[in-house]
């Protein structure tokens, strides 16, 4: 389930990104390429969540 929420939220916020961007600049919207930047960005999201320890850290308090 969180890779469906990962992937609807990334891909929304994505196409949102694209299009504001798009109209501050003046250029034109382009659904095919803010789709494919949306899968490149979920592609790493997925790769830097399984990449990164799930392991606690020990304390280490000085004294």
């Amino acid at each position: 389930m969180r890779f469906f929420w990962t992937f609807f939220w990334s891909f929304l916020l994505i196409h949102m990104a694209s299009y504001v961007v798009n109209a501050m600049t003046g250029g034109h919207y382009d659904f095919a390429s803010s789709s494919i930047l949306a899968v490149i960005a979920i592609v790493i999201i997925f790769i830097i969540a399984e990449v990164i320890p799930n392991d606690p850290v020990a304390n280490h308090e000085h004294h």
